[in-house]
């Protein structure tokens, strides 16, 4: 056929996505566990033939670069004439094409339309337990992804419509909490189906061979609109670097990552050479992890508007060496990487900052701070896993203040509403707060950090935590100051409280022993003495600043009951702070 029209473009484009909202709607709405149910750590994505994503639902970016590699694996794997209607694959290997960390379960189905296979539909869901030395699976100390959980190969769970039982069978032996692993699986094919049904009823609007062209017309679409937006930024070479607070068994090794960036006209190089190499920790990512993170960065400063599909990796090439910490190879553990692939996001926009400041923001808390709690439930008698990213500062930018309480960049899951997870769980919930004077200060305030205490309910509990940026604090950009950093902190009764560090596993607790939980702030945007005193005085007043805060770094005096700004204090302040020409 001939050029498709932007109409047409435009028509296809919302069906798509339709159809992937849908699916995430399915999985959402029909999954046992809380980390999907309410926390919806899961994502959907369309696929064409080729297996090129021309479709992701508003989901977990992280979860592009898990999703990326399944069809073509099962290209690869299984030829065209072997895959019926009705067969749905599943894997989880971060080695092989099935996702960036073991927890991530993705299954993959294909869409025929009169008798070819003209699509698939996908989607990944992060299951709470899937094995490993740890509840939880993910375990700061791990060494060897061995140590993560089961691996599951590239295989049928679905043949010709039908389940096959013993695959589920093998994957909820390997699981402490087999219940839930059943449910979460029934709700993934569950949400193939419904993809599968929405879009074989697209196909047939516009019949195949026009369908295929569509599609290849929306990859040409996004490569051409995401080369434009590199072609408006300014020619040059950028480079930053950040660091990883350590690895989880080398506590005081921080661990570098590094850009260099290459603009020329309509076209973006990324080097990370000179980033560390794979380390014995859990923080090592896969170079599909990279991509994805790579990908988000540019859609997120060049083209929020640009539909999301795997074009958009056409406009830009990447060097990573192999064996380092951002493609590393088996068997290195991987089951952190999503903080290192948040620090990949704050090195691309530190770099980028130096060309277009007013496009980025200032370091947001960038980290998956983790807490998972285990135990045998006194009332159901059963294991459970309770898992919860609890949320932190988004950077201040160059048009306002961060946001505070919030997932940023690679993630995009909920926190969990205190009611679902004492329903849920023996566990209480004694202090849940935003954290006062975590947001970095600035012109524009960064978004502030969260406290979370947890009170343990019953005997023989484990605690495991997984965050960064408990040492290294996020940045600020334009004279704006860092953030606060996070922590990790037990209390046990009798004992004085003390602070764990940000890759802990395996700490026993007992009824009345109590966790905090306290994540990144974030980065400030501009010179303090900028801000104007009614908004510090307001920052006061709601409980996102204190009064010293106020006085010493944004030089605003208030009156005795703190409730007014002493303006002639101030502007004394404000005039010593000035240095005089």
């Amino acid at each position: 056929m001939g050029k498709i029209d932007s109409v047409t473009i435009e028509l296809i484009v919302n069906q798509l996505l339709s159809v992937a909202e849908e699916m995430g709607a399915t999985l959402v709405k029909t999954a046992y566990s809380t980390n999907i149910k309410e926390r919806k750590d899961c994502s959907t994505a369309i696929f064409n033939s080729k297996g090129e994503i021309i479709a992701q639902a508003e989901h977990i970016p992280m979860h592009l670069g898990s999703m990326m590699g399944i069809v073509k694996e099962i290209l690869n794997k299984y030829p065209q004439e072997q895959i019926k209607p009705g067969d749905m694959f599943v894997t989880n290997d971060p080695y092989s094409g099935g996702g960036t960390h073991l927890p991530d379960i993705t299954i993959a189905a294909p869409v025929f339309s009169s008798g070819e296979i003209v699509a698939f539909v996908a989607n990944l869901a992060h299951h709470a337990d899937v094995g490993g030395k740890v509840p939880g699976s993910t375990s700061g100390d791990a060494n060897s992804v061995f140590q993560e959980g089961l691996r599951i190969p590239l295989t049928k769970v679905c043949s010709n419509g039908k389940l096959i039982q013993d695959i589920v069978d093998f994957i909820q032996l390997n699981s402490r909490t087999p219940f839930e692993r059943n449910g979460d699986l029934g709700a993934q094919i569950a949400a193939n189906k419904i993809g599968i049904l929405r879009l074989e009823e697209v196909v047939k609007q516009y019949g195949n061979e026009n369908f295929n062209a569509c599609t290849d017309a929306l990859l040409d679409y996004a490569e051409s609109m995401m080369k434009a937006g590199i072609h408006k930024l300014p020619n040059g070479v950028y480079d930053f670097v950040d660091y990883l607070d350590d690895d989880g068994i080398h506590l005081d090794q921080p661990v570098p990552i590094k850009v260099k960036i290459t603009i020329e006209d309509e076209s973006a190089h990324l080097d990370f050479t000179g980033s560390s190499p794979q380390v014995k920790g859990p923080i090592n990512v896969t170079l599909n992890g990279l991509l994805t993170t790579v990908f988000y960065c540019f859609k997120a400063i060049m083209g929020p508007s640009i539909f999301s599909n795997q074009g958009i990796y056409r406009a830009f090439t990447v060097h990573a060496p192999e064996k380092s910490i951002i493609n590393c190879q088996a068997p290195s553990a991987v089951g952190e990487r999503i903080d290192t692939c948040q620090r990949v996001v704050d090195v691309i926009f530190g770099a980028m900052a130096k060309a277009v400041p007013d496009k980025v923001i200032a370091a947001s808390n960038s980290a998956v701070t983790t807490a998972t709690f285990s135990g045998m439930h006194p009332k159901t008698n059963r294991f459970y896993v309770y898992l919860e990213t609890v949320a932190g500062g988004s950077g201040a930018h160059c048009k306002g203040d961060g946001l505070s309480g919030v997932q940023v960049h690679m993630t995009n899951t909920s926190n969990l509403p205190v009611e679902a997870l004492e329903q849920e769980y023996p566990l209480l919930v004694e202090k849940y707060q935003l954290s006062k004077d975590s947001g970095g200060a600035g012109k524009y305030r960064g978004g502030l950090g969260i406290q979370r205490d947890i009170h343990v309910l019953h005997d023989d509990v484990v605690f495991s935590g997984l965050a960064d940026r408990h040492k290294i604090a996020p940045w600020g950009l334009e004279g704006g100051k860092e953030g606060a950093s996070g922590s990790f902190w037990l209390e046990r009764k009798g004992e004085a409280r003390r602070q764990l560090s940000s890759k802990i596993s395996d700490v026993a607790l007992n009824k009345g022993d109590k966790i905090s939980v306290c994540t990144p702030g974030s980065g400030g945007y501009g010179n303090p003495i900028e801000r104007s005193p009614e908004e510090v005085l307001n920052d006061v007043l709601e409980g996102k600043i204190s009064k010293e805060v106020a006085k010493d770094i944004y030089k605003v005096a208030l009156t005795n009951d703190g409730k007014k700004v002493d303006w002639q204090k101030t502007e004394a302040y404000r005039s010593d702070a000035v240095p005089q020409p």
